[in-house]
C-alpha cells in the first residue's frame, strides 16, 4: 500500500519491473515462485492503484487486492521457500506450508460467502473482510508468510522476512493514524532483495 494512487502506480511498475528481471535470470525451476515474488508484490500495488481511482468500494479492483493478500501470498511464500529449500532444511519448512493453506482456505471461504469492502482512510485504503477466529488465522497468516522465510536456512531470504517483518509493523501502526502507509519502500527493498537471491545462484546452474 501506498498514500494515494500515483504512488501505488509507480512503485507498483518499479517493483514488477524487477520482478520481470527475476524471473528472467531464474536458473533453477524449483526457485521461481520466489523469483515471481515481486511480480506478486508489482501487481498487488497496480491493483491497489485502480482501488484509489474507485474510491474503495466493493469493484472488482477490491476483490482482486482481497484475493492476493489472503489467500494467494500465505500459500505462495511458504510453498515456494519450501520449493527452493535444500533437502536438510525442508522439514522443518512443513508446518508454515501447512498453516498457510488451512489460512488460505479459511480466507478463501470467508471471500467466497462474504463482500470485501475498501475505505479510503486519510492516506491508506482500508480492506474490510469479515473472518472468524481473527486472531488464529492472523497467527496462521504470519506464521506461514513471514515464518517461512525467518526459517529458512537461506540468509537472504531470512532477511527478507526480517524487512517484511518491520514493514507489516510499520503499515500497521501507521495504518491505525491514517497516515501515509510505507509498505511500496518495503516492497521495493524486498523485490531488491529476491533479485539478490536470484543473482545468487551460479549461472550454470542445471534446471531439474
Amino acid at each position: 500500500m501506498c498514500w494515494n494512487a500515483t504512488a501505488d502506480l509507480t512503485a507498483g511498475a518499479v517493483v514488477t519491473a524487477v520482478g520481470v528481471v527475476c524471473v528472467a535470470r531464474v536458473r533453477r525451476a524449483r526457485d521461481l515462485p520466489v523469483a515471481a515474488l515481486p511480480l506478486l508484490l508489482g501487481a498487488h500495488q497496480l491493483v491497489e492503484a485502480a482501488v484509489w481511482r474507485a474510491g474503495g468500494g466493493c469493484g472488482p479492483a477490491t476483490t482482486a487486492w482481497v484475493v492476493i493478500a489472503l489467500p494467494v501470498l500465505p500459500v505462495w511464500v511458504p510453498l515456494g521457500v519450501l520449493l527452493a529449500a535444500a533437502p536438510v532444511d525442508r522439514p522443518r519448512l512443513w508446518a508454515p506450508a501447512a498453516a498457510g493453506l488451512a489460512t488460505a482456505a479459511v480466507l478463501a471461504y470467508c471471500l467466497a460467502t462474504r463482500p470485501a469492502v475498501a475505505e479510503i482512510r486519510g492516506h491508506t485504503v482500508g480492506y474490510g473482510v469479515k473472518v472468524p477466529w481473527m486472531p488464529l488465522v492472523l497467527a496462521g497468516y504470519l506464521f506461514a508468510t513471514l515464518g517461512a522465510l525467518l526459517l529458512s536456512g537461506d540468509r537472504r531470504l531470512r532477511l527478507l522476512g526480517a524487512v517484511l517483518a518491520a514493514g507489516a509493523l510499520a503499515c500497521s501502526a501507521l495504518w491505525r493514524l491514517e497516515f501515509a502507509s510505507p509498505w511500496c519502500a518495503f516492497a521495493a527493498v524486498a523485490s531488491l532483495l529476491v533479485l539478490a537471491w536470484v543473482r545468487r545462484s551460479p549461472a550454470a546452474a542445471p534446471v531439474p
